[in-house]
């Protein structure tokens, strides 16, 4: 058994796919015996009742400033750096990797890079779409954070990613796309409901995410309304939107404009038992993202016996193919994602589809997912021994 480092972006108890995937192969590696830790970045959450989202597992949350161009950015870096490499060797100390992997690229890339360098570790580098996907389009404007990321993956002794969409997007970085072991998302096919938001529709389209430009909660409202205005939808199919997010209030306004605001709910974040209860009784999950890696909703979706309308834009074409377990739309084409709204909630449509997705879940679950993993780490480890015993 080895002792595992899984250094996030994110955790607990900020609501994601990063998020749960971390969680969940948390969770999973420690019960087949593995030490695992968490790391994540400290941004200043209230993380009371970590203990509970991963039991047996160490998390801890870390500081990781990254300098800046401006002369001020870089003094408060200087100033910051001390303390902060304390921290991080600190868990080193005390946890004793044998390997470190990385969960979505952000701060927590280059802090993770430079303790594998020092403390001699293999290093995995595992990305979730955030090259393409992120909301501040940082790997687009920072050319520190693109340096971080090429020197990141330069030293990997491994490099996953959530989706072969994702992993392609690496060649800008200078890695071969041939060289990544594909690792995407899992569902538990029996967790538990819990209560539901209150104020749900009868009938509902549901949309799930953090709401900002990439999630595409805006485009939605667009087709939306283009459909109830065209009578392609009934007049009792309302739309949920479920999360929070910079957008929110631009979207609503969005809706008001286009005459659909009273038949627009919107839940805010949702704990893990709220998610599993409104997708349970959603008519149908949309997915309208201008990028979208993977998607762990739609697994989540299909789980649930509940058919998926989703962006054709990344990675989702690997999951779902379109007619067979599920629609795809180029979520910027207003009118073929309003008909197709119509489409997907169409009752022999919707049944058939619903079935096929099911059966496409029930081969993505957290225990294939996570065999995987340790199928790269037995890989990685067995050639540090290799490695170690030649010299």
């Amino acid at each position: 058994m080895a002792s595992i480092a899984l250094v996030t972006s994110s955790f607990w108890p900020r609501p994601g796919g990063v998020e749960e995937h971390v969680r969940r192969l948390a969770v999973e590696l420690s019960r087949r015996g593995h030490r695992v830790a968490v790391w994540s970045v400290d941004r200043g959450d209230d993380t009371s009742g970590v203990e509970s989202a991963v039991p047996d597992v160490r998390v801890r949350y870390l500081p990781a400033p990254l300098p800046t161009r401006s002369l001020g950015g870089v003094g408060r870096f200087a100033t910051a750096l001390p303390a902060a490499w304390r921290a991080w060797a600190r868990a080193a100390r005390d946890d004793a990797p044998d390997l470190l992997h990385v969960q979505c690229y952000g701060p927590n890339g280059p802090w993770a890079t430079a303790l594998a360098a020092a403390r001699r570790r293999p290093l995995v580098v595992g990305v979730h779409g955030e090259t393409q996907g992120d909301a501040d389009a940082v790997f687009d404007t920072s050319a520190l954070q693109r340096r971080a990321l090429r020197t990141s993956l330069a030293r990997a002794a491994a490099v996953t990613a959530c989706s072969r969409h994702a992993a392609a997007d690496l060649a800008r970085f200078g890695h071969d796309p041939r060289r990544v072991v594909v690792v995407g998302n899992g569902v538990e096919l029996d967790e538990p409901s819990g209560p539901p938001p209150p104020g749900l529709p009868q009938r509902y389209l549901l949309a799930l995410g953090r709401v900002d430009r990439v999630k595409g909660f805006d485009l939605l409202v667009r087709a939306y309304a283009r459909a109830a205005g065209a009578g392609d939808l009934a007049d009792d199919l309302h739309l949920v939107c479920g999360g929070d997010g910079p957008e929110r209030a631009a979207v609503q306004e969005l809706a008001h404009h286009l005459g659909v605001a009273s038949r627009t709910h919107w839940t805010g974040s949702l704990d893990r038992g709220a998610v599993v209860a409104v997708m349970d009784r959603a008519e149908a999950l949309v997915v309208p993202s201008r990028a979208e890696a993977f998607g762990i909703v739609v697994l989540e979706a299909m789980r649930a016996g509940v058919p998926v309308l989703a962006t054709r834009r990344g990675g989702v074409p690997e999951l779902v193919q379109d007619g067979v377990n599920g629609l795809l739309v180029d979520p910027e084409d207003t009118d073929r994602f309003a008909t197709a709204l119509g489409d997907v909630t169409e009752p022999g449509s919707r049944q058939r589809l619903a079935a096929a997705g099911h059966r496409t879940a029930v081969a993505h679950t957290w225990t294939a997912v996570t065999d995987r993993v340790e199928q790269v780490y037995r890989d990685v480890l067995t050639t540090v021994e290799t490695h170690e015993a030649a010299t």
